[in-house]
């Protein structure tokens, strides 16, 4: 009765996963893309975002290993923004290889274009029609621009991964987790660093502590940070941009860098004709299965207002295959997600922040750690390394574990697997650490801070 039994519109982590699994359980699957296959993550977001942090804080190496007897002119260390860059681009090719072969050998047939709902069975791509008894939504976030006058002078984190050449100098302006990584490389290739936010604390959706503490230490790398500041307008100034802050001061940059938000995709697919709900926010209406407001259809990732991770977007694809495909609905459990900021020193976190379990619990005991890496001790590097236990003191569970520090997101995916499973801080207290680490530090805090 149909051409395929399920149409994917974006070949991001999650399309790609609900196709593969899909087409394993016996059904006919389509996977549509306008750009690039791998979505986000793999081209334009976490992986390429990460091999630059990796290139970036080389520097920070460099000059700590002078401490540990390595003998080398320092003054001649140069960074060739070009190496890093083409190097980055074939990797991204590589992997945009894989995931084509990985489509192709589960018998998933890919149509390269914008695709539209034409109605709530057909889907056009081009100038090609077809039809599907499901389509499921998968195309993601965008990176986006305020209506500020001149903001097109400006470039997004989209936008990094080609530029031609590194600027002497640039200003991000934001305060979310894209903000603060990008604020990090940049300043670790030696490009002049300001970031300007109109709040007052940084990465407000988590423990704002780790915000915080996050600001001194980019402070220390030399990064100017200007908090409860706007920009009011952008302006040509011979090569560079001039900006114009709501003190009424004026400032000059190379190059200026908006990261103020993605939001979802979800314009031009023909939804609002078909009266797929929306909420104000643009993200997808949809219940625990990912049906939307139209039986057919069906969306998933960072477009439905879940947390805008891979592998929630993974989790939710293969959850979506399960329930349709595999005769065993599935939900995906959103507690206790763990996440990481590959800032600089990076960020691990899950479960609650202390703001949100002082809102649902009478009573909340703090642990904290504040201290120098066993690696910095050799060197002039004054980097802190920050962590955080929250716990419920009526029943010892705990309820959050927060990390500022170098392998933070290594270290809080374990922690993960042990909140997931309910674990309380005298289980944390029993466990014996592995010395010398810093990962031992969470197993041995021992006095209540507050």
């Amino acid at each position: 009765m149909y051409d395929y039994d399920l149409v994917v519109i974006g070949a991001g982590s999650g399309g790609v996963r609900a196709a593969r699994m899909s087409a394993a359980k016996g059904a006919r699957v389509a996977v549509a893309e306008a750009r690039f296959l791998g979505g986000t993550c793999v081209n334009i977001g976490c992986v390429p975002k990460k091999l630059f942090y990796y290139g970036s804080h080389f520097q920070h190496d460099f000059h700590d290993a002078k401490h540990y007897g390595w003998e080398f002119d320092q003054s001649s260390l140069k960074f060739d923004w070009p190496t890093l860059r083409d190097n980055k681009t074939r990797e991204i090719q590589r992997l945009n290889g894989i995931y084509q072969n990985i489509l192709e050998n589960a018998g998933v047939e890919i149509h390269r274009g914008w695709a539209s709902l034409q109605d709530d069975h057909h889907v056009t791509v081009g100038e090609k029609t077809f039809s599907a008894e499901k389509i499921l939504i998968a195309t993601g976030c965008g990176a986006s621009v305020p209506t500020v006058k001149g903001a097109d002078l400006c470039i997004t984190s989209d936008d990094v991964f080609e530029m031609d050449s590194l600027p002497e100098s640039i200003a991000i302006i934001g305060g979310g987790y894209i903000a603060l990584e990008f604020a990090g490389i940049f300043q670790g290739w030696g490009v002049d660093t300001t970031l300007i936010y109109r709040g007052s604390n940084v990465l407000k959706k988590m423990d704002l502590a780790l915000g915080d503490h996050l600001l001194d230490e980019m402070r220390k790398k030399g990064i100017k940070v200007l908090l409860n500041t706007e920009v009011t307008e952008i302006a040509e100034a011979g090569t560079q941009r001039q900006l114009e802050l709501t003190d009424g001061t004026k400032h000059r940059y190379d190059a200026v860098m908006y990261a103020t938000g993605r939001p979802p995709l979800t314009d031009n697919l023909g939804l609002e004709a078909l009266g797929v709900e929306k909420n104000s926010s643009g993200e997808i209406v949809v219940d625990e299965f990912f049906q939307t407001s139209v039986e057919s259809i069906f969306a998933l990732g960072d477009i439905i207002g879940t947390p805008a991770l891979t592998p929630v977007a993974l989790e939710q694809g293969m959850a979506f295959a399960n329930t349709q495909y595999g005769d065993s609905p599935t939900t995906v459990d959103y507690s206790n997600i763990a996440t990481a900021v590959f800032s600089q020193p990076n960020i691990g976190t899950v479960g609650l922040s202390e703001e949100e379990a002082r809102q649902r619990y009478p009573e909340v005991a703090v642990f904290e750690s504040d201290f120098r890496h066993l690696k910095l001790t050799l060197t002039e590097n004054q980097e802190r390394t920050f962590m955080k236990i929250l716990v419920d003191p009526v029943s010892d569970k705990v309820l959050g574990i927060h990390m500022l520090g170098a392998e933070a997101g290594e270290i809080i995916q374990g922690l993960a697997v042990a909140m997931k499973l309910g674990v309380t801080k005298k289980q944390l207290d029993a466990t014996i650490g592995i010395h010398p680490t810093a990962a031992e530090e969470f197993v041995t805090m021992r006095e209540r801070v507050r």
